[in-house]
C-alpha cells in the first residue's frame, strides 16, 4: 500500500505532509514517511497499512489520517 504524497490531518488534530513511501530494510513492509508541520517538525516514519486505517474517535469511525491537500 502506497501513501500518497500530500497534506494530512491527524484524528488528534496535527497536520503533517506525507513525504513518500519507504520499504521497511528487513521485510519490505511499505512505511509512511511524513513530517509535522508544527513545533519542531520532525519525521516520523509509520506502517503505511496503519497510517491509512480507521480508528474509532467518540464512537465513529474515522480515518487515522485525513487527506487535507
Amino acid at each position: 500500500m502506497e501513501t500518497p504524497p500530500g497534506l494530512y490531518r491527524h484524528h488528534k488534530g496535527g497536520e503533517y505532509e506525507v513525504i513518500g513511501t519507504a520499504r521497511h530494510s528487513e521485510t519490505l513492509e511499505p512505511m509512511t514517511l511524513y513530517r509535522a508541520l508544527y513545533g519542531e517538525r520532525g519525521l516520523w516514519v509509520r506502517p503505511a497499512a496503519m497510517f491509512g486505517e480507521t480508528v474509532e474517535v467518540d464512537g465513529m469511525a474515522r480515518p487515522r489520517f485525513l487527506r487535507i491537500v
